[in-house]
């Protein structure tokens, strides 16, 4: 996925997909743009089927990395963390303690796996509710 063909827009979508159907194949149910209550709104949210809710956050080229300054507010809404982004992304640029997933409109590959930051029982009830809500809600509309 060529970046200089796609508007930033497009590759957004086209990692989102690629993520979606990445985490499909290991298990994850997802949805995109969830809200949290934070007022924050995740790019991609997985939940695992052992419970655990992964955010994944897509960045569409440096530009749009260089201006997130949010996305360490994503942290306290997950048990892990990733960023994906296209193949020519410079990689050395993400931190190390956040997961690192490289994907196009097909698929992607799990680079770097998130730490484990387990949620608060009462936080994790509160994220799981939310997913479990806007997925049904979207089902129905």
């Amino acid at each position: 996925m060529p970046d200089e063909i796609h508007s930033r827009p497009e590759i957004t979508a086209l990692l989102a997909r690629g993520v979606t159907r990445m985490l499909a194949e290991h298990g994850l149910a997802s949805i995109l743009e969830a809200p949290l209550a934070n007022g924050r709104r995740a790019d991609v949210m997985a939940l695992t089927a052992k419970g655990e809710i992964w955010i994944v956050e897509t960045k569409s080229c440096l530009e749009d990395y260089a201006v997130d300054l949010k996305w360490p507010d994503y942290i306290e809404y997950c048990d892990r963390f990733f960023f994906a982004v296209t193949e020519s992304f410079p990689r050395d640029l993400i931190p190390d303690d956040v997961g690192l997933i490289v994907a196009d409109g097909f698929g992607g590959a799990m680079l770097r796996d998130s730490p484990l930051r387990p949620l608060a029982g009462a936080r994790r009830k509160a994220v799981t509710l939310l997913f479990a809500r806007l997925a049904a809600f979207r089902l129905n509309t």
